[in-house]
């Protein structure tokens, strides 16, 4: 069956590339929202039976939304189970986050689907993978930074500290789906196959992790927080307060760097040589707090701007949108009511673009269709039936 005519020509390096998304929670959207901004053209299918009982926003700010087609669809029915394999038949892509075996119960499962579309891949997400004995359990970002090691190595020694849930949900996930998928994409330009991509988030925070567990076979990193060059166990590596009662973050590993930062703060010259000697770093660490809490962060900032001590403001969400190199780098843009980070990476020739968030006029249902082959009699059908709506 010939592939689906996208939407309207759109910038990036994926535009012509037609992705369908099972909507769900967490990485999948994201990673669907990456795809759209680069150039893709994403449908999002959301059951017709489910509602959004999680972290519910309104349309302007909610990216689950932004930059996608969406339809509802009653997957209880078979007339929806088919309508969905249509869709499938001419998409290029498939992403879905649901728990193990459900996509086959609906009917919608890689060997159904690839059978009239041998070339589309199909990426799956979830927090454990598709088999193994924990495949069918329920978890969050925490659950499987946790089984993955990574928790344990993050926060002071007192306790772990989960880094929100940036490292399983969204690097290890998101991230991981869309360099999975973007491969077999590759892959497909030369076989002209399809596969599968099973992405799991404990295996993507684990593969995030690799480093350490090469340092630390190495004899460079001990399996213990708080104790490491990268983990707040250096003095020179570590957040200290100010005596506004915000936080600079200091990143000075290189003794040229570190040479830098003591001249400015200042600090005892007999430290200089010491860098790495643990045995000072207690004294070290308190030398350099104490000196920090002299001063305001802003001021701290003003003092260590032209040089390369590798000391920063620890900014809040809304500070960062107005830092002078963000703002120089457009690292944050307008998509409609909200400010959000720019899409990422930049690309030369193709740029990508942020995806906006529905304005209210919905694309007629059966020119959505139409661009799958159906015809209008066909979406007035579905329509009528209440299979396939906006």
């Amino acid at each position: 069956m010939p592939a689906a005519e996208p939407a309207a020509k759109k910038s990036g390096p994926l535009a012509g590339l037609i992705v369908v998304e099972m909507a769900g929670l967490g990485p999948v959207p994201l990673a669907a929202l990456m795809l759209s901004e680069m150039g893709a053209d994403v449908l999002r299918i959301e059951r017709a039976d489910t509602g959004r009982p999680f972290l519910p926003l309104p349309p302007e700010y909610d990216l689950d939304r932004h930059g996608r087609t969406i339809l509802t669809v009653d997957l209880k029915e078979p007339e929806g189970r088919d309508f969905v394999l249509g869709l499938l038949a001419r998409a290029d892509v498939l992403i879905e986050g649901f728990r193990p075996g459900v996509m086959e119960r609906l009917g919608l499962g890689p060997d159904t689907v690839t059978a009239s579309n041998p070339a589309l891949v199909y990426g799956r997400m979830t927090g454990f993978g598709q088999d193994g004995p924990l495949a069918a359990r329920a978890g969050h970002d925490i659950t499987y930074l946790a089984l993955s090691g990574a928790l344990h190595a993050i926060g002071p020694r007192e306790k772990p500290v989960p880094p929100l849930n940036l490292v399983a949900d969204y690097g290890g996930g998101a991230m991981m789906l869309v360099s999975g998928v973007l491969a077999a994409l590759v892959e497909r330009a030369r076989t002209g196959k399809g596969q599968v991509v099973d992405a799991a988030m404990v295996e993507g925070a684990a593969m995030l992790s690799a480093p350490l567990h090469a340092y630390m076979a190495a004899g460079l990193w001990h399996d213990a927080r708080g104790d490491n060059l990268l983990d707040g166990g250096a003095p020179f590596y570590d957040t200290y307060e100010t005596a506004d009662g915000r936080h600079v973050a200091v990143g000075c590993l290189e003794p040229q760097f570190f040479a830098a930062f003591a001249r400015l703060l200042p600090l005892d010259r007999h430290f200089v040589a010491r860098q790495y000697d643990r045995t000072v770093w207690d004294d070290m660490r308190a030398a350099v707090a104490a000196r920090f809490l002299l001063k305001a962060r802003d001021d701290w900032t003003k003092i260590f701007a032209d040089s390369d001590a590798c000391v920063a403001p620890v900014l809040t969400l809304t500070e960062a949108k107005d830092h002078p190199h963000n703002r120089a780098r457009r690292t944050f843009v307008q998509a409609g009511a909200l400010e959000r980070p720019a899409p990422a990476p930049r690309f030369s020739r193709t740029p990508a673009a942020p995806a906006m968030p529905p304005d209210g006029k919905r694309e007629p249902l059966a020119t959505v269709l139409a661009r799958f082959g159906f015809t209008e009699e066909e979406a007035e059908a579905l329509a009528g039936k209440g299979i396939a709506g906006q």
